[in-house]
């Protein structure tokens, strides 16, 4: 191989936001690990950015629930009047102050790269540096449901609304990226009332930018059995994990078999 042309890291995760479903990348996570696929940058959106985080703090997956357990989603935010949104994220950010050891994105053990969305102008943001915390929740801050994140003086929010799979933003650097995408574009059934009407126009836009995302990675990872999660089920984080590691157990199994390799 030419020098020149080798890339700066070997593998790199691309990690979907997908809110509670975001457990299922820490399964995904841990079955990859033990058929030696490891991360040595890691890309993460929403739910991708609170799990890259937290694995690249130096927490194996399995290890990530536990600093969940026994918490309930209102335990993580605060209830407001609503002007910019329904809920607060400053409980998320505390507990993220309080759990990781790093403070800033530069600080953790693996590189990991936030994308959150600049609601002032109107683009995406790709944070590689900076305080930790605040960069998760401006990542993981839905539009309506929570009060944007400020930071420098720009409000921002989560960065599904640009770019809910971000494998674009490593696919430059990495001889190889795998994307988990735990938000699958998937017609389930919906009742036919306004709030669920808006919620699935809103899952429908965030989930249709990831096609073209998808199209640029060597491994794809889609868990397609998570359906019925509420995004409130905190406490079913556990199995939500387990539904990760039999999808990537069976999806790298029937790779091996038909092909004797994972990548494309």
């Amino acid at each position: 191989m030419n020098l020149a042309l080798k890339k700066t890291y070997n593998i790199g995760f691309a990690l979907s936001g997908g809110f509670i479903k975001g457990f299922a990348h820490l399964g995904v996570m841990q079955a990859l690990l033990e058929n030696n696929i490891k991360p040595d940058i890691i890309s993460g959106v929403s739910a991708g950015a609170l799990v890259g985080a937290f694995y690249a703090d130096g927490n194996e997956p399995y290890k990530v629930l536990d600093f969940f357990a026994g918490h309930k989603f209102q335990d993580l935010t605060k209830l407001v009047i609503p002007k910019m949104g329904f809920f607060d994220l400053k409980e998320f950010i505390d507990f993220l102050k309080s759990n990781l050891k790093a403070k800033n994105i530069e600080d953790l053990q693996i590189p990991l790269i936030i994308t959150a969305t600049d609601f002032d102008h109107g683009k995406s943001v790709h944070f590689k540096k900076g305080s930790l915390p605040e960069r998760i929740a401006a990542s993981c801050c839905m539009p309506v449901m929570f009060n944007p994140v400020k930071i420098n003086g720009t409000h921002y929010v989560d960065g599904g609304l640009f770019m809910n799979l971000p494998v674009s933003t490593l696919k430059k650097d990495c001889e190889k990226v795998v994307a988990i995408n735990v938000s699958p574009l998937v017609a389930e059934e919906c009742k036919m009332n306004i709030l669920n009407i808006a919620m699935r126009s809103y899952h429908f836009m965030f989930r249709a930018n990831t096609v073209p995302q998808r199209e640029m990675c060597d491994l794809l990872i889609e868990p397609y059995n998570l359906n019925g999660y509420s995004n409130h089920e905190l406490e079913k984080a556990e199995e939500i994990f387990e539904q990760g590691y039999k999808t990537a157990t069976e999806v790298i199994e029937l790779f091996m078999e038909e092909k004797g390799k994972v990548w494309k």
